[in-house]
This record gives C-alpha cells, sequence and structure tokens, in this order.
C-alpha cells in the first residue's frame, strides 16, 4: 500500500514517514521502492535541503517483512528493491536525519547508520539479528558499524545480535541524541532545519569529505547482497526463518 510510507515537505525538509503501525513498520517491497523513489526526487529537486526519516509511534521499523523473505527462501523473485533502496541512502546527496522511537530492528537500525544525525527516544531498542536469522548484515552495515562503533561494538551489534539502548548507542556514537518520546520529532525537525539554513554547496563538500569515499560503500552493499541473498536460500536461513515465523504465530 502506497499510505504505508507517506511524504511531506515542509519548506526545505522532505520527510519520509513508514506508517505500516499494525505491522511495527515492517518494510515491503512496495514501501522500499517509494522510499528510493522520494530520495531521488528530493536530491533532485534544489527546493529540498535535507531528508527526515520518521516512524510511528513505539516502532521506527520492526525490519524486513519476513514473509517477503520467505518468498526468495522458498524459491521465488526477491525483486530489487530492497538493495535500490539501500543504494540511494548510500548515494544520498544531501544530508539525512532521522527521529526513531521504540523498535528499531535490521533495517530499523542500520538505516541510522547512513544519516547525518540520529535522534531516539529512551525507550528505543537498536537489534540487528541477521545472524539469528541465518544471515548477514547489510545495508553496508559491516563496513560502516566498525567505523562508528569499533570493531568489537560493532561485532556485539552485528555478530552477538545484541540490544542496544538508546542511552547505550548514543555512549557508542551510533546516535546523536536522546529525548524524550513527546519532544522527538520537534527535535528531529528543529535540526532538519538548522541543516536546511547552512549554505547548500557549503554544506554539500563538508559533508562529502567527513562521509568519503562512496564507491567503498557503494562495493560493500553490493558484496553484501550477494551473500544476503545466496543466504537466505540456505537450508540455515529458511529453518531459522520458519522458526521464527511459527513462534510469532504461537505468540513466543
Amino acid at each position: 500500500m502506497t499510505d504505508h510510507i507517506l511524504v511531506e515537505r515542509q519548506g526545505a525538509i522532505q520527510i519520509i514517514r513508514m506508517n505500516r503501525p499494525d505491522k511495527k513498520n515492517a518494510l515491503t517491497r512496495a514501501m522500499y521502492a517509494k522510499m528510493s523513489k522520494a530520495l531521488a526526487e528530493g536530491d533532485a529537486d534544489p527546493a529540498i535541503r535535507v531528508h527526515v526519516f520518521l516512524g510511528v509511534s513505539g516502532a521506527f521499523s520492526s525490519g524486513n517483512d519476513l514473509a517477503d523473505f520467505m518468498v526468495v527462501a522458498t524459491g521465488g523473485d526477491g525483486g530489487t528493491e530492497v538493495w535500490d533502496f539501500l543504494m540511494a541512502l548510500a548515494r544520498a546527496e544531501k544530508p539525512m536525519v532521522s527521529g526513531v522511537d521504540g523498535i528499531a530492528v535490521g533495517i530499523g537500525t542500520t538505516l541510522n547508520l547512513h544519516c547525518d544525525l540520529t535522534f531516539a527516544t529512551p525507550r528505543t531498542m537498536f537489534r540487528t539479528p541477521f545472524v539469528d536469522l541465518g544471515l548477514v548484515p547489510e545495508a553496508g552495515s559491516s563496513l560502516l558499524a566498525p567505523q562508528i562503533l569499533g570493531r568489537q561494538g560493532a561485532f556485539a551489534l552485528l555478530g552477538l545480535g545484541e540490544s542496544f539502548s538508546a542511552e547505550r548507542a548514543k555512549a557508542a556514537g551510533l546516535i546523536y541524541a536522546v529525548v524524550e518520546e513527546n519532544e522527538l520529532e520537534a527535535s528531529v525537525l528543529a535540526a532538519a532545519g538548522q541543516i536546511a539554513a547552512k549554505p547548500p554547496q557549503a554544506l554539500k563538500i563538508g559533508r562529502d569529505l567527513m562521509r568519503g569515499s562512496r564507491e567503498e560503500l557503494v562495493a560493500r552493499i553490493g558484496l553484501e547482497s550477494e551473500h544476503f541473498r545466496e543466504r537466505l536460500k540456505s537450508d540455515e536461513a529458511r529453518a531459522a526463518l520458519m522458526a521464527f515465523m511459527t513462534r510469532k504465530r504461537a505468540g513466543n
């Protein structure tokens, strides 16, 4: 459903809001495609100076919709929408700010590695259970997380699949600030407004210098995606995904 991603413009700010609360913002192929389109259109529009990612109360995103994963695991076509979105994140020309409340699993965590500022609420938990599902890190997280968290912090997040509270994430450098739930959107939009008011060319050059080589990141996302697709079709991942979905249906 197209209304699962709401795109709104407030002056020079483009807001991309994940809006599937009944599924805790689990992302479908159509949702990825609409976010990719929004990033491309916002980058191409000189009136837009900054992108903002938001979720709903209590859920930034619970990760990829597992039904889509199961399609690939059982021999179907997974499409390119996920990988197109990850490449759009890596290549985004304008600053990105995110506001995270509550659940932030899988891509709900790794998306923020691409953001220039991330605000989160005290109840937010970041987690990447890729290995537990027989999968591998994605979104360039195998490159970005060690740069941000250090190798052992990255292994705790991506390998052990440990949950990072908002305070732990801030201390580790994964996010910028922890704010109360009723202040989240205002804080995000205020920061986005500050960014939008900066001289755009100077900001772009500075941001590009801070981010470093895009090609290394793009190449890593490509390598991760090759492994990810292979793992989705593996017996190990298929068994882990089926076990998880069985537990979910049972309410455990």
